[in-house]
């Protein structure tokens, strides 16, 4: 710690802009200010208050005017038909919908002012997950120009160093798409293939699905809920790997897979089904209850960064998706029926459950869509795309609870305090790992954002 009059600071990393320009002013220990930024800008904390990273990523873009940043005062063709509820915060309200969220505000910091230069799908993801639009691609097919950027997890996966018996970086959840169009940002980008996530999914009756392991002679991890099953095929594919011919065959990528179900009991962190069944039932046995389920196990057993996919398409289930939240027309229907108390349940039991186990003050969680929809509703009863201004959740990991950070305007249309941006949401979550500036510059890679102080 740094000592300037009567403004406590923390050194390097952690300085705040105003204890910078104080120690300027004052040439704290001989550095001037510029010694002091450079110091920052290459220094990482030195016992980083968190481990782990986990990206809640909903789909399809919620509303924010019906989940975290509701208008009661807006016009009626605004604010929609529900109304908003006390959190155990004063003075912080949140969507009547979402009550068991609602009794955990003090665990959370809502971002109400989150904001990038999209409004398509492709795009926007892009973004959201790698804070830069170069190398996206639209629903029409359109690559922008400009490398494409690694997904914050490939960061944490390469800033922690590739290891073959525990994946850094693990997706739960499909392939993302919108329409039938693949979308880019979900893997390594420009560090490579090596830090792509290891993929899984769980589906309620079917168990585990491993899809890095549906190989062409029909050997298969799927099911694992199916132990017997399951012994067998690893026994054969271990023989098999015996073959030093056979293994040479693999990819580094395959044998990360093949590594990390062989070792001894390494897949049952996979294995949701070993869980009590009331912790189970808590999040929910629905495919995203138990995806949050498989997400806590996995940064319990070491994981740095686990995304969980609400969805691979951003359409609902009645557009032949698998359940997103672009939900252009009945949007209060579907979302009243399907997406808020799932959401509602299976985020609050991820919270609580990670407190609980003391897992929470070393895994930053992070809920949010690629964007919001519009204020105005539209004619189907339903709300567009809406980039301009949308609402996110941060929790654990050293960042601060219990606050909003950010506004918006009466209608939510354009935030008027505090703009923030996908890049400075995880510019502080990599922050919280011990990630610096120095490192991702080291990477090859162009620091984005800036850190959200009022989180640390």
């Amino acid at each position: 710690m740094l000592a300037v009059g009567r403004q406590r600071v923390r050194s390097c990393q952690g300085l705040t802009r105003r204890g910078l320009l104080q120690a300027g002013a004052s040439s704290v220990l001989g550095l001037s200010l510029a010694d002091l930024l450079r110091l920052q800008s290459h220094a990482a904390p030195a016992s980083p208050p968190a481990k782990s990273i986990i990206l809640v990523w909903l789909w399809g873009g919620p509303s924010h005017l019906d989940t975290f940043d509701m208008k009661p005062s807006a016009p009626t063709e605004y604010r929609g038909p529900y109304a908003p509820i006390a959190t155990n915060v004063p003075g912080v309200e949140v969507c009547e919908l979402l009550p068991q969220l609602a009794r955990q505000a003090d665990k959370y910091s809502i971002l109400r002012s989150l904001h990038h230069t999209s409004n398509d799908h492709g795009i926007a993801g892009t973004i959201g997950l790698t804070g830069a639009d170069s190398g996206a691609t639209s629903l029409s097919g359109q690559v922008l120009p400009g490398r494409l950027q690694p997904n914050h997890g490939a960061v944490v996966s390469r800033g922690f160093g590739f290891q073959p018996t525990q994946p850094r970086f693990v997706t739960i959840g499909g392939l993302l798409h919108q329409g039938k169009r693949r979308i880019s940002g979900d893997g390594g980008g420009a560090l490579g293939t090596r830090h792509d996530p290891f993929r899984v999914d769980y589906q309620p009756g079917e168990g585990l699905e491993l899809p890095q392991l549906e190989l062409a002679d029909g050997i298969s991890a799927s099911g694992v809920e199916s132990r017997q099953q399951l012994r067998g095929a690893l026994n054969r594919l271990a023989a098999r790997l015996n073959d030093a011919d056979a293994t040479a065959q693999l990819d580094e990528y395959y044998q990360q897979a093949y590594s990390l179900l062989l070792a001894p009991d390494s897949h049952r962190v996979f294995d949701v089904a070993l869980e009590p069944d009331a912790v189970r039932q808590r999040y929910g046995r629905f495919r995203f209850g138990q995806c949050c389920l498989m997400a806590r196990r996995l940064v319990e057993a070491g994981t740095r960064f686990v995304q969980v996919n609400w969805s691979s398409h951003v359409e609902p289930v009645e557009d032949t998706g698998d359940g997103g939240w672009d939900m252009h027309d009945r949007h209060f229907q579907q979302f009243q029926d399907r997406h808020a108390w799932m959401v509602d349940q299976s985020v609050s039991a991820l919270l609580d459950d990670l407190d609980q186990r003391g897992l929470l003050d070393e895994t930053v969680v992070v809920v949010k869509g690629e964007f919001g929809r519009t204020p105005k509703i539209n004619g189907k009863a339903g709300r567009d795309h809406w980039n301009q201004c949308y609402s996110g959740l941060v929790a654990g990991g050293g960042c601060r609870g219990g606050q909003v950070i950010g506004a918006s305007d009466r209608k939510g249309e354009h935030p008027i305090n505090r703009p923030l941006t996908p890049a400075d949401l995880f510019a502080t979550a990599l922050h919280q790992l011990g990630i610096s500036t120095a490192q991702l510059t080291d990477m090859g890679l162009t620091p984005r954002g800036e850190m959200i102080e009022e989180l640390l």
